[in-house]
């Protein structure tokens, strides 16, 4: 099961993780809060990375530039969070490589 980012989702995260745990459903999520309450896998911008980015912005249009002049910038920086309690409890074996490569490991 995919889990976005939207309102709705952040607003029933503990429901909609509990029920995929009570079905056995394997999810990926949008932010890595979701990965630290019981979703199984997150990939996403970096949160932290893109505030630090927006600060930069905010302090360029107090100094007078014009937002409009500013350039759209995408997320350059992601992270893969894996959540081991939950595999286990799916019965799922997340692979080697894969836990070598996530930014961070829930146990």
């Amino acid at each position: 099961m995919i889990l976005t980012g939207s309102a709705t989702v952040s607003v029933h995260r503990d429901l909609i993780i509990g029920l995929a745990a009570k079905y056995k459903l394997p999810t990926i999520c949008a932010s890595r809060s979701n990965v630290t309450r019981g979703g199984l896998i997150s990939y996403g911008p970096d949160r932290v990375h893109q505030f630090r980015f927006v600060a930069g912005y905010v302090d360029r249009i107090l100094k007078g530039e014009r937002p409009g002049d500013l350039p759209v910038q995408a997320p350059t920086k992601y992270e893969l969070i894996i959540n081991l309690k939950t595999a286990e409890a799916l019965g799922h074996t997340i692979p080697q490589t894969l836990l070598a490569t996530a930014d961070e490991v829930v146990e």
